[in-house]
């Protein structure tokens, strides 16, 4: 069984960056989903233990079902206040980049980070991370980016800074990025993780409910629309299909996060490996999520067919065009994956 190890210079090399700064800022990607917001608040609540200043900033609007994390509502949001963004990233004496592995996916803040003279720090999970990070924690076996952000901070000590408050966002980052561990979680070390976060004091079950039981009336109705006129499935290919034009989402007025989870239901259906998401979000710019079990890789799929990445049972993209465009693109997958579908 593997178990993750860090690099001890590594940590080292963030122990000393830590030391010598007072002002840090942790950035995440595009569309924040749990690990994303998770991982960085648990990151900017152990600097302020520390006493520093750190300041968590995303390039748009995360889910309101995460809103109840740790300092989550002083959460910066770089598309509806730049000038104030751009002044914490100017300030900060190093920049922690989580959950991505390219300045690519934080979209108009990329010009703004790569001009400054602080140091970037990573700590991801994705493959093929860019040269552009001073220091890498990069690793493709671990669970989340908040795993990470665990196994960070227990080697940079203090125990004490493994409170409750660190524990519920590093819970939260693992458990929404393996469907409340249904993949990408098959490690034993992940399990003894769980169990050292639950010795703070939280209530796993509580988290669980604040995120997956927390959902608008809009995103109820749409997705019994979703799953009885919009969902497709392709027996011979062991592969299922939903799709929402921006006219859709518009007529069940969607909001952040009300689509979350949706690509994961058709993978219930007896058979189905690999299951796609489109959903046209403005026009023209159509969000393609994918996931899949066992061992098919939506990763590959995603930076082939949709210009995006990820991880093996969990990636996403995008398409620029007309959602029939993308349809044929979904189509190519299953063209050229059917052997590996169908094996």
């Amino acid at each position: 069984m593997f178990d993750l190890k860090i690099d001890t210079e590594k940590i080292d090399a963030i122990r000393e960056i830590i030391a010598k700064g007072d002002n840090f800022a942790v950035l995440v990607h595009t569309n924040p989903d749990g690990d994303a917001i998770g991982s960085s608040t648990a990151l900017a609540h152990y600097l302020r233990k520390m006493g520093k200043v750190a300041n968590v900033i995303v390039p748009n609007a995360f889910p309101d079902f995460l809103m109840w994390l740790p300092s989550a509502s002083e959460i910066a949001v770089y598309d509806s206040d730049k000038e104030r963004c751009d002044a914490l990233l100017k300030d900060a004496d190093a920049i922690f980049c989580l959950d991505f592995n390219s300045l690519s996916r934080i979209d108009a803040m990329a010009d703004v980070v790569a001009s400054l003279d602080a140091r970037r720090v990573l700590i991801d999970h994705h493959l093929n991370p860019d040269d552009c990070f001073d220091v890498k924690v990069s690793e493709t076996k671990a669970c989340s980016t908040a795993e990470l952000v665990y196994r960070v901070v227990e080697m940079l000590g203090p125990a004490e800074a493994l409170d409750v408050a660190f524990a519920e966002a590093v819970y939260t980052g693992m458990m929404t990025d393996t469907g409340n561990f249904a993949y990408a979680s098959n490690r034993k070390d992940i399990y003894q993780i769980i169990a050292n976060l639950m010795q703070t004091g939280i209530d796993k079950d509580i988290i669980y409910r604040r995120v997956f039981y927390n959902y608008s009336v809009n995103r109820m109705k749409l997705l019994g629309f979703a799953m009885y006129d919009k969902l497709k499935v392709y027996p011979s290919s062991n592969a299922a299909l939903l799709t929402l034009t921006y006219k859709e989402m518009r007529r069940f007025c969607v909001a952040k996060g009300d689509t979350e989870g949706l690509v994961n239901m058709p993978l219930q259906i007896k058979g189905v490996r690999f299951s796609c998401m489109m959903r046209e979000e403005l026009p023209g710019k159509i969000n393609v999520s994918l996931r899949s079990v066992d061992d098919f890789p939506c990763n590959k799929v995603a930076a082939e067919f949709f210009g995006g990445g990820g991880h093996l049972n969990a990636s996403g993209g995008e398409v620029y065009g007309t959602m029939e465009y993308a349809v044929e693109r979904f189509k190519a997958v299953l063209a050229k994956y059917k052997e590996e579908l169908t094996r």
